[in-house]
């Protein structure tokens, strides 16, 4: 990103406090190209080129805030982005952590589902011995088990479910695994580098 002659970061100002004082991040990549700040508001649909639009929603959560004078209200937040022309759409949500049914009528009539896939089990770390926190700890709501999200999504009538944001720990990585042939037979994918969706 540092080569680039401009970036424009669509962000919560959550988000972007986090990014410029709490990380740092903006404040280093300001220093090779400029950055231009696009506030994002959730449930307000923002243009972002010809026939392309998005809308993002609040997420909410109780994982712990990392840098101080992080506001609570989009934090996290998940993307719907259109195609005007079709009117067809695809829900982005790389971190959540409970599906409650304000979340599950955000994916109504959408074409695809990219949703976070970060751990099979709630306690998939401890079992490892790298970490005493939960998925759900983290802010991840897990694949497998009671309130997974395999259980509330493998019935949902979406053409495409993949799952991102996979931690390495995560079995559905090993295509032959018992966990990835679960997923196959209830119709969830798991993605790919260099992966292609059109909507």
């Amino acid at each position: 990103m540092r080569e680039a002659r401009g970036l424009e970061v669509h962000a919560t100002e959550s988000v972007h406090g986090t990014l410029t004082s709490g990380s740092g991040i903006l404040r280093t990549l300001k220093q090779y190209c400029p950055v231009k700040w696009k506030p994002v508001i959730p449930g307000v649909e923002t243009q972002l080129g010809p026939g392309l639009s998005y809308r993002a929603f609040n997420v909410p959560t109780s994982k712990s805030v990392r840098f101080e004078g992080t506001a609570s209200y989009g934090r996290v937040v998940g993307y719907r982005v259109t195609d005007t022309s079709t009117d067809r759409s695809l829900v982005y949500l790389p971190g959540v952590q409970r599906l409650t049914p304000d979340i599950l009528e955000e994916f109504q009539d959408c074409s695809a589902l990219l949703i976070d896939g970060s751990f099979w089990r709630d306690d998939e770390m401890a079992r490892l011995g790298l970490a005493g926190k939960t998925s759900r700890d983290m802010g991840h709501v897990p694949i497998s088990g009671p309130g997974g999200s395999l259980e509330a999504l493998s019935a949902l009538g979406i053409r495409r479910k993949l799952y991102v944001h996979i931690n390495n720990t995560n079995p559905i990585l090993l295509e032959d695994s018992q966990e990835r042939l679960q997923l196959d037979r209830h119709g969830m994918e798991v993605a790919v580098d260099g992966l292609e969706l059109e909507i």
